[in-house]
């Protein structure tokens, strides 16, 4: 694109050749010049811009949003992420002891769940499991089991938290390129209304899906079975239900289709690491569990686990130096099927000298 120097001086040297004379820097008609050299950019952006926005491979923003819903597509928007949080007494009372709605706890990164219903442990209880969501929405949300340990204020006689098994379906608002990956994707599988494409692009339509395995004839001629996964793993039972509604709604004629769960595949990871000077170990480690927490999603459905792709993702992380993968032993194979999550993650620092 040419600039508005480049720009004034084809103006002052179109002004040479009509006129022969030659035009001051510091003169009025150099800086009117200017100021149209400037308009003249002006428009070359705006055309540049606009041309730009007219195809999917190359819009921004709301214009993608619009060639997304030219393909019957829209952008899967931030959501809350779920689970269960477990709420103990110090001793066994002789009356309730009330957890009220909204209770706030939180990670030790502070990443807040609130309680979405009150409950209370009953006379001679040791505890009660209450459903909570993230405070904000996104993929932070979606932590692992045994992460939720703090309580912002403690309920009268509440002395401790915990949150059995991860959280999930927590996801981020999806940004211009998956959203430009998936538009692109309808031109090129085209979906009929009846064949696997259409199945995909409907389930991944939904808020919370990030990833879709279709099987066709899994149970019998005229069956279909769409395998859905969360942003954090397992969808709950609300989504599944949500894409089973909607795929009774616009399936085939005589055609039984079924919303159903991933198989896991629970995969450990030990792995021993050399840290540069000047990191803490403490940090380094508890950044690598991050970065393997933030791998294992259910973007992962259907792919397997490999040794190498793990060993790349964690000399990504700064502050190490070297690391030896232990578990898993080998490369985890996958079916279309199976989702890979990450189960427990051992640390350890490498012995020197």
């Amino acid at each position: 694109m040419r600039t508005v120097d480049g720009i004034y001086q084809a103006l002052a040297a179109d002004f040479f050749t009509g006129t022969g004379q030659q035009t001051s820097a510091s003169g009025d008609l150099a800086a009117r010049f200017y100021a149209v050299a400037a308009q003249i950019y002006a428009l070359h952006v705006q055309a540049d811009w606009t041309r730009r926005q007219c195809f999917p491979q190359s819009a921004e923003g709301e214009q993608l949003d619009a060639h997304a819903q030219l393909r019957g597509l829209s952008r899967r928007q931030a959501a809350k992420a779920t689970g269960a949080v477990r709420f103990y007494v110090d001793e066994e009372r002789t009356f309730d002891t009330q957890v009220p709605e909204g209770t706030v706890c939180m990670t030790a990164d502070g990443v807040r769940f609130v309680t979405t219903q009150g409950g209370s442990v009953t006379a001679g209880g040791t505890h009660i499991d209450l459903s909570v969501e993230a405070a904000e929405p996104g993929a932070a949300g979606n932590v692992p089991a045994g992460s939720v340990v703090f309580l912002a204020v403690p309920p009268v006689g509440v002395t401790a938290c915990a949150n059995l098994e991860a959280f999930s379906n927590g996801q981020d608002t999806e940004d211009d390129e998956a959203l430009r990956a998936r538009v692109l994707e309808t031109f090129r599988r085209l979906a009929n209304g009846a064949n696997k494409v259409f199945y995909e692009q409907q389930a991944m339509s939904f808020d919370g899906v990030a990833a879709v395995t279709v099987l066709p004839k899994n149970r019998g001629v005229g069956t279909v079975d769409v395998v859905i996964a969360a942003q954090g793993g397992l969808p709950d039972d609300d989504l599944v239900q949500a894409v089973q509604d909607h795929f009774d709604s616009v399936r085939e004629i005589a055609v039984d289709v079924e919303v159903l769960e991933p198989e896991v595949e629970t995969v450990d990871v030990a792995v021993t690491l050399t840290v540069e000077a000047g990191y803490d170990f403490d940090d380094v480690a508890q950044a690598v569990e991050d970065a393997l927490q933030g791998w294992f999603t259910g973007e992962r459905l259907g792919w397997p686990v490999l040794r190498a792709q793990l060993t790349a993702l964690l000399f990504q992380v700064d502050g190490v130096a070297n690391c030896v993968l232990t578990q898993p032993a080998a490369d985890v194979a996958a079916d279309s099927v199976t989702l890979p999550q990450l189960g427990q993650v051992t640390v350890s620092q490498a012995q020197t000298g």
